[in-house]
């Protein structure tokens, strides 16, 4: 099985071949995502690029857009001088697919 180690929104995912991914959000109306590979998994052979794996490409496909993560509370709190705020926030992503590693 082939794995591979990509850069998106500037974090590091090490994938394969037909597996779904949750990434930040992409810019609208993308739909196919070339991407290079920081490193190659194929068996027992590893090759590491600087930075890039020469003539090595993943490609992907963005199945899904706007998904909301988690919500997320934080709380502002005083004792003794009535200072109470809670504010909620849920980050939006990406799905991708990766359909291919050549």
């Amino acid at each position: 099985m082939k794995q591979a180690v990509i850069l998106v929104g500037g974090k590091q995912y090490l994938v394969s071949e037909k597996e779904t991914l949750r990434v930040d959000l992409l810019p609208t109306g993308t739909k196919e995502l070339v991407l290079p590979a920081l490193l190659v998994i194929d068996g027992e052979k590893t090759e590491v690029g600087t930075p890039e794996v020469k003539g090595v490409k993943v490609t992907a496909r963005v199945v899904e857009e706007k998904v909301a993560g988690d919500k997320v509370r934080v709380i502002r709190y005083h004792s003794k001088k009535r200072v109470h705020k809670e504010i909620g926030h849920r980050q939006k992503y990406s799905l991708i697919e990766i359909t291919m590693i050549k």
